[in-house]
């Protein structure tokens, strides 16, 4: 039995799906967070599963470059969240409607 290029698209839809659901229904910031980390990988997913269904090598770069842009999102946006909560003491996103200018 092999594993097609469709069962990796149904994971990743999946797995966005999970992602989806986690940051609308979820008031945690890190929480949302991580769903938004989850999402974008399940993109990469399907970009590894159709770079290697058509046989190009395109899927993985792309995956790589995702991959710099998360980290520098997740250097950015932890650093953000750790200042709000040393402020604020608290994590929920319904508590920091107050940071509008």
């Amino acid at each position: 039995m092999t594993v097609t290029a469709g069962w990796y698209m149904a994971l990743a839809a999946s797995l966005f799906t999970i992602g989806a659901a986690g940051l609308l229904l979820r008031r945690n910031a890190l929480v949302m967070f991580m769903s938004i980390e989850l999402m974008l990988n399940s993109v990469n997913l399907t970009f590894v599963a159709a770079g290697r269904e058509l046989g190009v090598l395109e899927g993985q770069l792309s995956v790589l470059f995702v991959m710099v842009v998360a980290a520098a999102e997740v250097t950015v946006g932890l650093a953000i969240i750790v200042a709000v909560f040393r402020n604020r003491a608290t994590a929920s996103v319904d508590e920091l409607t107050g940071l509008r200018g």
